[in-house]
């Protein structure tokens, strides 16, 4: 099996893995391979955004059911804890669409926010809906993207591949010229 017929077989419940644990890296990737013609981009963003956003209502409820436990048994946590609750407090509906942006927040950030009272359920569930969908738009979009740009740039790179020399890596040696007066073009090529 050649890489291309693993990722077909296997790259849609890679991304719903990965996408429920973190994700950032396999949506990159999955859309970098729908570029390439092995996965359809919008199933990939359909199955990250699901699994994206059931991960986070899983990550929530850990938080509101065994968050003081949590604290309890780390008490070290305590005053980043704080923190993130006050900024919950000050900016729920932002904190909640963005959590998922920002490194290192994507598991601990859901968390926090289910231990702060004030963030009602069904607020949570409808922001995370959205926060999930813009998301996992925008990454597999961007792995998308990358995948276009790589195949425009070597196209071009392959394009002009023969207006160099194929030996010495196509550098210009000006060593047999150097204090002649010369100009560079006129140097010669390496040899190999």
């Amino acid at each position: 099996m050649d890489l291309g017929q693993l990722v077909q077989s296997y790259g849609y419940p890679v991304v719903a893995f990965g996408t429920f644990l973190e994700g950032e890296a396999v949506l990159i990737a999955a859309g970098f391979a729908a570029h390439r013609g092995y996965l359809n981009l919008l199933t990939v963003m359909a199955i990250a955004a699901f699994a994206s956003f059931c991960g986070d209502q899983l990550y929530y409820l850990f938080g509101r059911r065994f968050g003081s436990q949590l604290l309890a048994r780390f008490p070290s946590l305590q005053s980043s804890t704080d923190r993130m609750q006050a900024l919950i407090g000050k900016h729920q509906m932002l904190i909640i669409l963005a959590i998922r942006f920002l490194y290192g927040l994507r598991v601990a950030g859901p968390i926090a926010i289910g231990m702060n009272r004030s963030v009602r359920w069904r607020t949570f569930v409808v922001l995370n809906a959205i926060g999930a969908l813009v998301w996992a738009v925008l990454i597999a979009g961007a792995g998308y993207l990358f995948g276009q740009t790589i195949e425009i740039v070597l196209t071009d790179l392959r394009d002009h591949e023969s207006d160099y020399p194929k030996s010495g890596g196509g550098l210009p040696n000006p060593a047999p010229h150097a204090g002649s007066g010369e100009p560079i073009e006129h140097c010669t090529w390496v040899a190999d």
